[in-house]
Formats: structure tokens, sequence, C-alpha cells
């Protein structure tokens, strides 16, 4: 992965430090836009399993959790 130079550090760093993020109605800002991503913390088996399980279906970790919570939730239904 390429590093960035000084200069693309100093302007990523001034763009995130003075610009004003833009702000709207109804979460159409900026800022809004953006999916919020938890961060949770499991032990090492369950995370071994989701991981295993992710890469013998060619899915993601993420997809392997939010199938195994739909089928927690349609169970309780």
């Amino acid at each position: 992965m390429a590093r960035m130079t000084e200069d693309e550090a100093s302007a990523l760093d001034k763009k995130g430090t003075e610009t004003t993020p833009k702000v709207g109605p109804n979460d159409s800002g900026s800022l809004a836009k953006h999916k919020v991503a938890y961060s949770i913390t499991i032990d090492g088996l369950s995370a071994n399993y989701v991981f295993s399980k992710a890469m013998a279906t060619h899915k993601t970790p993420a997809d392997i959790i939010g199938e195994m919570v739909q089928k927690e939730i349609a169970a309780a239904l």
C-alpha cells in the first residue's frame, strides 16, 4: 500500500480540521450518509467460527453475523 507524502497528509489534515461538515434536514448531510459501524468483542472460538464460515461460503464476517441475527429474530417471531 502506498504511503502518503507530507503534502498529501497536510492537505488531508487541513480538509478534516478546517472544513465545516454539511448538514441537512432528514439526515441528508454528508456525515449522516455514511453507515455507522459498531465494534463488538467476541471470544476466540466464536471469531474462528465466523471467519471459517465466511471463508467457506465466500461471504464477509459481517454477512455471516447478519444472517445469524436474522435467523434468531425470525425464530423469535
